[in-house]
């Protein structure tokens, strides 16, 4: 009988630690499944259009499994990997390492999502998230479970990928993007990025990137307008000299294919490449310009020839070789314009209330646009690092904008433009706040001593240990509904006055029987008559109690 009681009650133990497996990591399972399904999606994304693009072509020099390979190769390449050709005519392996941006969206949306709907776990509003760790953990660890596999299998075609490059690239993405989804399903809390910029940057210029309620700063905000405006400026002026060269545009379809289906993937590639060639713009209007190989540099200055260049349309829209004329010199309108619009922001900024005492100073306001124009800076060399890259050796190792180049040419030309119009926007903003008849702000003399204003109530702020929070009003329960017609007494039960220290119903008996009140009022004093007789005082050195008079 006691055997039976064993084994129908009682669990075995692999079934008793599969429950508690299952009941203390539920999002660990979804997040693997969730990553392998991104990685799953991004493959097959690839695989559709390269194969279109196979049945399409009268002429493939390959059977189904060389475009399954090839398919593999452009999905690790949009993760930022670099590609080698092992099939060239000199039979030296050669390099291909520049990723098209575009497909690179691909990707970080499927991971973004994928992190954020495993973080949320299909919940209802009132229904707590999942463990933040546990899910970027599941989400990260499934997509690197498929990455694997994909880059042994793309190792076997014509492109193969660079393993010390595919070990870097494809983890830091998978990071970066569930990351993001995970911060976003948990309502963008500012801990993560307070503790990033308290490490990087200073105290006094943290609250220009990240704003008190969470948000981004003035200068992250203008930054993010001046590289908009550059990239933005930089699709203008490929635009324009696209359409300057449309002949030679034209003419270069006709020497790579023939046909509907070679004309069609040649300008499938074209769009592809589009966000490359508009930070190569970009770079050319800052005045370092780009590479067309080792050694050879197009700048606003001049353009030196580049005999090994192939008949590419995004190319034509290259300048013409020789020295730089006033046509070309009107590209520096373009960084100017970024300039202003930076200045703008940070202007616009010093005035609504974003220093201690609403407005800032002149000096305050000149450093703020020079901190945006280098964290404009920043981003532009991002940028440019990410658009540029290797297509072969020797002369081909280098294509593209410099990344360090690009990033100091950005920081001066919008530093110097974006704090004079900082300057102006902010003086010009302060005479439009005063009515006529009255002293302008900058011939008011200031006190001596700073008055002493009440101190905001400090935000609050997320454990250093924690990287996520949850939302609120997820985990907490809705109030209960009160009927119209229910009285409402003062002192009633309520179940959470203990749990503030309320004392409970034997000690307020008793201290209501010994004449105290327990909500720490005054006893009120008897009647009169009712006093003891006051006995005499005692004389000094007088032990004895005295009989009351």
């Amino acid at each position: 009988m006691a055997g039976v009681i064993q084994t129908t009650v009682r669990r075995s133990m692999p079934a008793s630690l599969l429950l508690r497996v299952r009941h203390r990591s539920p999002g660990l399972a979804n997040g693997l499944v969730g990553g392998a399904l991104a990685a799953g999606l991004g493959l097959a994304a690839f695989t559709v259009l390269v194969m279109l693009l196979w049945v399409s072509s009268p002429y493939p020099d390959s059977g189904p499994g060389g475009a399954l390979h090839v398919a593999a190769a452009l999905w690790l390449l949009a993760h930022g990997a670099e590609l080698v050709r092992v099939d060239t005519l000199s039979g030296a392996p050669a390099p291909m390492g520049v990723p098209p941006l575009l497909l690179a969206v691909v990707p970080v949306w499927l991971l973004h999502r994928a992190a954020r709907d495993t973080a949320e776990g299909g919940a209802r509003d009132n229904a707590p998230l999942m463990p933040g760790r546990t899910a970027w953990a599941g989400v990260v660890l499934g997509y690197l479970a498929v990455a694997a596999p994909a880059a042994l299998y793309a190792a076997g075609g014509a492109l193969r990928p660079s393993w010390a490059w595919t070990a870097l690239c494809v983890p830091l993405i998978a990071l970066v993007a569930a990351g993001t989804g995970v911060w976003t399903a948990y309502g963008r809390p500012s801990g993560p990025l307070e503790q990033v910029l308290g490490a990087v940057l200073p105290r006094g210029a943290r609250h220009l990137v990240l704003g008190p309620d969470g948000r981004p700063g003035v200068a992250a905000r203008a930054a993010a307008a001046g590289a908009t405006v550059l990239v933005a400026g930089g699709a203008v002026l490929l635009t324009v000299s696209l359409g300057w060269h449309f002949g030679e545009t034209r003419r270069t379809f006709g020497r790579l294919t023939e046909g509907w289906s070679g004309w069609l993937a040649v300008l499938l590639l074209c769009v592809t490449l589009l966000p490359n060639a508009a930070v190569w713009a970009a770079a050319y209007a800052l005045g370092p310009g780009f590479l067309l190989g080792a050694g050879v540099a197009v700048t606003p200055l001049g353009a030196r020839a580049a005999p090994l260049l192939p008949p590419f349309p995004l190319l034509a829209a290259v300048p013409d070789p020789g020295a730089g004329t006033a046509l070309h010199g009107t590209v520096v309108a373009l960084p100017l314009t970024a300039g202003v619009v930076v200045g703008w922001f940070v202007g616009r900024g010093s005035v609504t209330g974003g220093g201690r005492f609403g407005v800032w100073t002149t000096g305050r306001t000149a450093g703020a646009a020079a901190f945006a124009a280098g964290l404009c800076g920043v981003l532009m060399a991002l940028l440019a690092g990410l658009a540029g890259g290797p297509l072969g050796t020797a002369a081909l190792a280098r294509f593209g904008p410099v990344w360090w180049q690009v990033g100091l040419a950005t920081a001066v030309w919008l530093g110097l433009t974006a704090a004079a119009t900082a300057l102006t926007v902010r003086a010009w903003r302060l005479r439009r706040s005063y009515r006529r008849g009255e002293r302008r702000a900058d011939r008011v003399v200031a006190p001596r001593r700073r008055p002493a204003l009440p101190r905001p109530p400090q935000r609050e702020r997320l454990p250093r240990g924690t990287w996520f929070k949850r939302k609120r009003g997820r985990s907490a329960p809705a109030p209960a509904p009160v009927a119209a017609d229910e009285p409402y007494l003062l002192l009633d039960d309520d179940g959470d006055d203990r749990a503030h220290g309320a004392p409970d119903d034997l000690r307020d008996l008793r201290d209501l029987r010994d004449g105290t009140d327990p909500f720490g009022l005054r006893p009120r004093p008897e009647p009169m008559g009712d006093l003891p007789t006051a006995s005499p005082p005692a004389a000094p050195g007088d032990t004895e109690p005295r009989p009351p008079t």
